[in-house]
C-alpha cells in the first residue's frame, strides 16, 4: 500500500485554520480527506457538516471525509486510521492534521519520522502556517509559539489581509520573508484557496530544488547590508529586500528606509545561508553538523540544503528538523552545472557566526 501523505496545519489562535479546515472539507476536489483535530480547539468543525455526531472518535463526512478528535496521542490516532484503511473500514486518501494554536509543529513533524509504525504508514508531505494579518505584529513580538509556526512553515497563508494597511502588510511580508525565506506566502480570503498550495506541496521531500526565494540570495542585497547602519548585526537583516509579496503594493526599497518600518523588528526566529564553490569532506561535514544538532537542535527548526561533496558525482540532498537529519543521494551533477552547496537553517537565536565559520571549516 502506498504511504497516506499528512499535512500539519497549524497557526495562531482566531488565524482561520478552522475556516480553512471547513473549506477543505467541503470543497468538490474529489480527495477523501481524514481530519485529525486536536481536542481543545477553539472551534471544532461544525456537526452539521458531518453525516453522524455519535460519540465514536471517528466519524465520516458528507463528502467523504473522515473527520476525527484525538484524545489519545497523534501517533495511536494515526495508527488507528491507517489500521482501518488497511482493513477497508474507513476510506481516505491523504491526513491533515490540525494543531491547536499554542503549539509548536515540531514534535509533531518529528511523529512522522521517529515513530517506525508511523513512518510506515505515512508520508509527512508540509507544514502550512497561518497567520492572522491584524493580530500577527503583536503575536509575533509576544509568543515565541507564534515566531517558531512561521520557522517551521513550507507555505504560509496570511489572512485577514483586508482589514491591514498595503504598507502594514508589506511590512509583514517582509518580516515573515526574514524569518523563513523558504515558503512562499499567499493571502487567503475567508479560508479560499487554491487546493494546489495545500496539498502535495513535498516539503518534506529530499528533492534537489533548495526553495529559497533566489532574491534572498542575490549578491545586490548582500551590499547594501553594510548600507544600514546599526542594522549589520549578522542577521541578514535586508535581504530580500525587492521581494513582492502577494497581491499587495510594496514601497520601494528608499521608502521602506524613509518609513523605517521594516527594521525595526528583530526576530529570535531568523534564517540565514551559507554558500560555496568549494566541495565539504564528508567526513568533517559529518562531525560538525553531528556536534551542531547536539547543542543546537531544539533550537534548529527547519534546515535544508543540496550539498557538493569531495569524491560524489552526485549532488548530496540534505535537511533537517530540531535534532533529526537525514540526507539522501540526489541527481548526478550536470555537465554544464557549476558545481556548489547551497544551505539554510532557520532557527531560534542560531549562532550564525559558528555555523558559518564551521561550514566553512568543513570544506576541503
Amino acid at each position: 500500500m502506498s504511504l497516506i501523505p499528512a499535512t500539519i496545519l497549524t497557526g495562531f489562535l482566531g488565524a482561520g485554520k478552522t475556516t480553512l479546515l471547513k473549506r477543505i472539507l467541503t470543497e468538490a476536489h474529489g480527495q477523501k480527506i481524514a481530519v485529525i483535530e486536536n481536542e481543545f480547539g477553539e472551534e471544532n468543525i461544525d456537526s452539521d457538516i458531518l453525516v453522524s455526531d455519535t460519540q465514536e472518535q471517528i466519524i465520516q463526512m458528507s463528502n467523504g471525509c473522515v473527520c476525527c478528535t484525538i484524545r489519545e496521542d497523534l501517533r495511536t490516532t494515526l495508527q488507528e486510521l491507517a489500521e482501518k484503511k488497511r482493513k477497508g473500514e474507513l476510506n481516505f486518501d491523504r491526513v491533515v492534521i490540525e494543531t491547536t494554536g499554542l503549539a509548536d509543529p515540531g514534535p509533531v513533524a518529528q511523529t512522522f519520522f521517529m515513530d517506525d509504525e508511523v513512518a510506515e504508514s505515512y508520508l509527512l508531505d508540509a507544514i502550512l502556517t497561518l497567520v492572522d494579518a491584524k493580530h500577527a505584529p503583536e503575536q509575533l513580538n509576544e509568543r515565541q509559539e507564534a515566531r517558531r509556526q512561521v520557522g517551521f512553515a513550507d507555505q504560509i497563508f496570511i489572512s485577514k489581509s483586508d482589514l491591514v494597511s498595503a504598507d502594514a502588510l508589506g511590512a509583514l511580508t517582509h518580516r515573515l520573508k526574514h524569518m523563513n525565506p523558504r515558503a512562499p506566502q499567499h493571502i487567503a480570503h475567508f479560508g479560499h484557496m487554491d487546493i494546489k498550495n495545500v496539498l502535495d506541496l513535498h516539503g518534506f521531500n529530499l528533492n534537489a530544488t533548495l526553495d529559497i526565494d533566489p532574491e534572498f540570495l542575490s549578491p545586490a542585497d548582500h551590499d547594501h547590508n553594510h548600507d544600514h547602519a546599526g542594522h549589520d548585526h549578522g542577521h541578514d537583516h535586508d535581504h530580500g529586500h525587492h521581494h513582492h509579496g502577494p497581491d499587495c503594493d510594496h514601497p520601494s526599497h528608499g521608502d521602506a528606509q524613509a518609513h523605517g518600518h521594516h527594521h525595526h523588528v528583530d526576530d529570535d526566529v531568523k534564517s540565514f545561508v551559507f554558500k560555496s564553490e568549494r566541495p565539504f569532506d564528508p567526513g568533517k561535514l559529518e562531525d560538525f553538523l553531528g556536534a551542531i544538532v547536539n547543542i543546537y537542535g531544539p533550537r534548529m527548526l527547519r534546515y535544508k540544503g543540496v550539498l557538493y561533496m569531495q569524491g560524489s558525482d552526485r549532488k548530496v540532498i540534505f535537511q533537517g528538523v530540531h535534532q533529526l537529519m537525514g540526507s539522501d543521494l540526489g541527481p548526478l551533477w550536470a555537465a554544464h552545472e557549476r558545481k556548489s552547496s547551497k544551505l539554510v537553517f532557520i532557527g531560534i537565536d542560531l549562532p550564525k557566526d559558528i555555523l558559518l565559520q564551521g561550514m566553512e571549516q568543513s570544506l576541503v
